[in-house]
């Protein structure tokens, strides 16, 4: 690790400490320290939507700005917040399917006659909840499988980044990253 990033790693974790005390800029101190990785996150997540999705990469880092502020906080170190942050943009991503899919429903209103003709399916909003689904069916046999994967393919974090975020070897990463592949393949099937 260079000198700049161990230098870097030290002034969040000083901001992370300070928000743990309560003080009111460090939030906001810490998201613009952090600011160009929560883009490139965000832009890594959404990059597996439809071109036209409303929600872009700013949108995201800002609604998961105010998502995490609102969570209990006690990060331990920035890999920790980042994996904080992948997790609230991938649920993010996940509500905002699942309101479109319900709009798509009709979000509660009357039921109209369908035509064949007039029934779309969009395999991207479905595609996101099917995701969310196996991600859920995941964490039941084994809950750090879904943060690797969450770690690895949301965050868009290295083997060894991941592995130094969980507090775990990077051989267990690569073992658990390829069982929780096939579960993931499974569930998706």
């Amino acid at each position: 690790m260079s000198a700049d990033k161990s230098g870097d790693d030290k002034g969040i974790d000083q901001l992370l400490e300070a928000i743990d005390r309560g003080e009111p800029n460090a939030m906001p101190d810490l998201v613009s320290a952090i600011y160009p990785e929560l883009k490139r996150m965000a832009h890594f997540q959404r990059a597996g939507e439809r071109p036209d999705h409303t929600l872009n990469t700013t949108a995201i880092v800002h609604e998961a700005y105010v998502r995490l502020s609102a969570q209990e906080k006690g990060w331990k170190n920035r890999k920790h917040f980042l994996r904080a942050a992948a997790s609230v943009m991938r649920h993010l991503l996940v509500d905002y399917a699942r309101t479109r899919n319900a709009a798509k429903r009709g979000d509660g209103k009357a039921a109209l006659a369908l035509s064949e003709d007039r029934f779309v399916v969009d395999d991207d909003t479905l595609a996101v909840l099917a995701i969310d689904n196996a991600m859920k069916d995941i964490a039941a046999i084994d809950p750090r499988l879904e943060q690797i994967i969450e770690c690895r393919y949301f965050a868009g974090l290295s083997i060894p980044d991941t592995a130094e975020a969980l507090g775990l070897a990077v051989r267990t990463v690569e073992r658990d990253l390829n069982r929780a592949r096939g579960y993931l393949r499974q569930a998706m099937e």
